[in-house]
């Protein structure tokens, strides 16, 4: 083969988690290759694009109908343009299977979705990790806040994570650099809503952005450009390449192999261990193994649950962790697209300089302790959004040509302030993913169906998610608010969770309370796979932590001659 193929680890993945996982273990010593099924992207080489001016791309950085053809999927929503198109995923190369529509957002290459994610960053609480177990959907987490609360510490200061330390107790604060500042209408309505019918229960808050507001770790502040999923060239969002992937080559103890298609783990039957892992060569279609004594699974939630199901088939038909029979089962997301937002009188002798990558964020109030109304559902929502200014010439009976049109969008309009909701979808057994083995990707592997979509509980919750927030701006004098409620596919949060849960017994749950496999405890999982409720926060940074702590437990464990 020409080159070694045993390590001390193998990391499955080169996003979030897998960027994480490589850091840890060759910072603690293991001699350890990244896998990655995609092509390499150089940090700051191969960022094409965000030092063009929208003239300077072919279509101003849109879409085209070609592309609208190729990328049926991505069409869906927002991700499909020019600017970053390279980032996201050959759909006819690499398709799946619709039994019920699933929005699947993918980026196959080094550092996957770390370079286009939103990157806010919330912790999870004992509010959440304590749900499962108080209203039985689900099974209980075996962890609570207390157990992985030192690592979000630990992840935050090497990431790098702006916010303001706000005492709320359903959202944890953090470690935070100083943040990121509200314009004058945010701030002055936050004081509003202190003021109005809502007693303090409700906030406005800064929102927690893994954008670094100082320098941090060789990489340059935030310049404002907002313009972070093409890649940043100051390194100053976390990404994989700013951050976690340096600090693992420093060690001298990393390879990085991209093109290389992880197809199944190496399952030994009388060890009951993982001994490695098969790959395809994505360019050559050669096949190759690799060894290592531990074996971390970081692939994104549903391409880490499908190497597991094509793993040790001849053992379990379901595939390696498939003994609870809850592998691919529990499928999660955020549902979105609704909200409420309305028009801000005064203020137009103000305007915002700069674009600011990050909004304002309004904390869970549903179902929780001092809320007094009797809701229909379970769990809750936050919301995303703040207020800006818009221009002028928005009337449809202004018809601009020539000299005219130029001036005319050049002046500003009113201020409106609007947000859209993040709500908790809940572990429904019956929301899977499954192996479609009649249906064949680019390299004649087997590709995942999906069957899962939101129920009654979220159809009832979108409902408040609109008329609370209506209620809310309103009280606090924004003007002629509208309210949204859009069409949802399930994966269009971009937040796809579960499918190989943890959990505290084998026999309900793909992983312990440390991220390992049940069925081989020298596999670990944890990227988004591993969660076993949602909450309503971006989920990322708990993937950071789940990481970090695994790791450690790894290493430790692998010291004293446990794995």
């Amino acid at each position: 083969m020409g080159e070694n193929n045993t390590y001390d680890a193998i990391v499955i993945g080169s996003g979030i988690s897998g960027g994480w996982a490589a850091k840890e273990l060759t910072e603690k010593g293991l001699k350890t290759i990244m896998l990655e099924r995609g092509r390499n992207i150089e940090h700051i080489k191969d960022y094409t694009s965000p030092t063009k001016d929208p003239w300077e791309f072919p279509h101003a950085g849109g879409r085209t109908q070609q592309m609208i053809q190729d990328y049926p999927v991505l069409k869906r929503d927002y991700p499909l343009n020019e600017k970053n198109l390279g980032y996201w995923v050959n759909e006819k190369e690499s398709p799946y299977t619709e039994i019920k529509r699933f929005d699947w957002y993918r980026g196959y290459h080094v550092g996957g979705r770390s370079l286009m994610w939103g990157r806010q960053s919330y912790r999870l609480g004992d509010l959440d990790f304590e749900a499962n177990a108080k209203d039985g959907f689900g099974v209980d987490w075996p962890i609570r806040y207390n157990d992985i609360a030192p690592w979000y510490s630990y992840v935050e200061k090497f990431a790098g994570i702006s916010g303001n330390k706000d005492g709320l107790s359903v959202l944890p604060d953090g470690e935070f650099m100083p943040p990121m500042p509200m314009n004058v209408v945010e701030k002055d309505y936050a004081e509003r809503l202190k003021k109005s019918q809502f007693g303090g229960k409700r906030h406005f808050i800064m929102g927690r952005t893994a954008n670094i507001t100082v320098p941090h770790n060789g990489r340059v502040n935030c310049q404002y450009q907002n313009r972070c999923w093409e890649g940043c060239n100051f390194g100053a969002y976390f990404s994989t390449q700013s951050a976690t992937l340096p600090a693992a080559v420093k060690t001298g103890n990393l390879t990085v192999r991209p093109f290389s298609i992880v197809t199944k783990i190496l399952y030994d039957k009388d060890t009951k261990k993982a001994k490695g892992v098969e790959i395809i060569d994505a360019e050559t279609n050669q096949t190759y193994e690799f060894y290592a004594k531990v074996v971390f699974v970081c692939a994104s939630a549903l391409n880490s649950t499908w190497v597991l199901m094509n793993s040790a088939t001849d053992v379990w038909e379901g595939g390696l962790g498939s003994s609870s029979g809850e592998l691919g089962n529990n499928l999660m997301d955020h549902h979105l697209g609704v909200g409420a937002s309305g028009r801000v009188e005064g203020y137009l002798d103000k305007t915002i300089y700069g674009r600011r990558a990050n909004g304002i964020y309004v904390p869970r109030f549903v179902n929780v302790s001092d809320d007094t109304k009797k809701r229909d559902y379970v769990r809750g929502f936050g919301y995303q959004g703040g207020a800006g200014r818009g221009r002028a010439w928005r009337s449809e009976e202004e018809k601009f040509v020539g000299g005219t049109f130029k001036d005319a969008i050049c002046e500003p309009g009113d201020w409106s302030f609007g947000f859209g909701g993040f709500g908790e979808i809940l572990p429904y057994h019956e929301n899977h993913v499954k192996l479609d083995k009649d249906k064949k990707d680019k390299w004649g592997l087997p590709v995942l169906a999906f069957d899962a979509e939101i129920k009654e509980n979220e159809i009832k919750m979108r409902h408040d998610m609109q008329y609370e927030m209506k209620e809310m701006l309103e009280s606090i004098g924004v003007k002629d608010v509208n309210i949204w409620n859009n069409v949802y596919g399930l994966g269009q949060g971009i937040h796809e969770m579960g499918t190989a849960r943890m959990g505290r017994d084998p026999k309900t749950s793909v992983l312990n309370g440390n991220n390992q496999v049940w069925d081989a405890l020298n596999v670990f999982v944890t990227d988004g796979a591993a969660m076993t409720s949602s909450g309503c926060v971006n989920p990322s940074l708990t993937y950071m932590a789940l990481t970090a702590r695994a790791v450690d437990f790894a290493v430790s464990e692998l010291k004293k001659g446990n794995l």
